[in-house]
C-alpha cells in the first residue's frame, strides 16, 4: 500500500546548506528549477519542501549477516520506491537492527534519490501529445539486469514485470513495453536498472529542449 512519507517540520529546519537555506528563505520554490541548474540535494529537507505530496511503498525485505568479532550481526535491509505519481521518483536502501528504522532510513536515501522522469507520447502508434508514456526508448543497467523501456500507445498499461510496475507508476507512467536480460529475480538489481532507465529520459537533448538552452 502506498503511504504518505513522513516529513520535517519546516519551521524547525536549520539548513546546513547555501541550497537548503534558499528553499527555506523562499528564494527556491520549485524542485525543477534545482535539477535545471544541477545543484546537488544534500538535505531530505529540500525535498520535504518542494515535493511534500510524496508517497512511498516497502518493495523488499531482507535479512543481511555480518560477521565481527561478537560474532554475526543480523540486520533488516529495506528497498523502499518514492514518488508523487507525476514526474518524480526515487529509491532507498536502508539498514539497521529494527524494521522502523531500517525504513527510515531507506525512506531518507530515496529522497535523496529523487529524479525527474521525462514523459511523453513517443509511440508511432499514438498521436495524443499527452505525457502519458515516454518520448523515447531509453535503457539502464545494475548488475547483470539491463532493462529497456518503451513508449507505448495510450491504453497498453505497463507491459513490465510486477516490481517495475510500481516503479513506473510511481513515476507518473501509464503506458510502456519493456524488455529485460539478466537475473531479473534480484529485486534489488532489477528495480536499478529501471531507475538507472528512467534517470536516462533527460540525458539526451530533445528539439524541445533548444529553446530553453538559448
Amino acid at each position: 500500500m502506498a503511504e504518505g512519507v513522513p516529513t520535517t517540520n519546516i519551521e524547525e529546519w536549520k539548513p546546513r546548506t547555501k541550497l537548503g537555506k534558499l528553499v527555506k528563505e523562499g528564494k527556491i520554490t520549485s524542485i525543477k528549477e534545482i535539477f535545471e541548474k544541477n545543484l546537488v540535494i544534500t538535505e531530505p529537507e529540500i525535498i520535504d519542501a518542494l515535493l511534500p505530496n510524496l508517497k512511498y511503498e516497502v518493495i523488499d525485505i531482507k535479512m543481511v549477516q555480518k560477521q565481527t568479532d561478537a560474532g554475526e550481526l543480523s540486520r533488516y535491509k529495506v528497498l523502499v520506491i518514492m514518488g508523487n505519481f507525476d514526474g518524480y521518483v526515487g529509491i532507498g536502501m536502508g539498514k539497521a537492527k529494527q524494521l522502523r528504522v531500517a525504513i527510515q532510513k531507506a525512506i531518507r536515501d530515496a529522497k535523496m534519490n529523487i529524479i525527474p522522469v521525462r514523459r511523453g507520447c513517443g509511440s508511432w502508434e499514438c498521436t495524443c501529445g499527452e505525457p502519458h508514456s515516454l518520448p523515447f526508448t531509453v535503457t539502464g543497467k545494475a548488475g547483470s539486469v539491463e532493462v529497456t523501456l518503451k513508449p507505448a500507445p495510450k491504453g497498453t498499461g505497463l507491459v513490465v514485470g510486477s516490481v517495475l510496475k510500481i516503479l513506473l507508476s510511481y513515476a507518473g507512467i501509464k503506458d510502456v513495453w519493456s524488455s529485460s536480460k539478466g537475473e531479473t529475480r534480484t529485486t534489488e538489481n532489477f528495480i536499478k536498472a529501471g531507475y538507472n532507465a528512467l534517470y536516462n529520459t533527460y540525458k539526451f537533448v530533445t528539439p524541445a529542449d533548444w529553446a530553453r538552452k538559448r
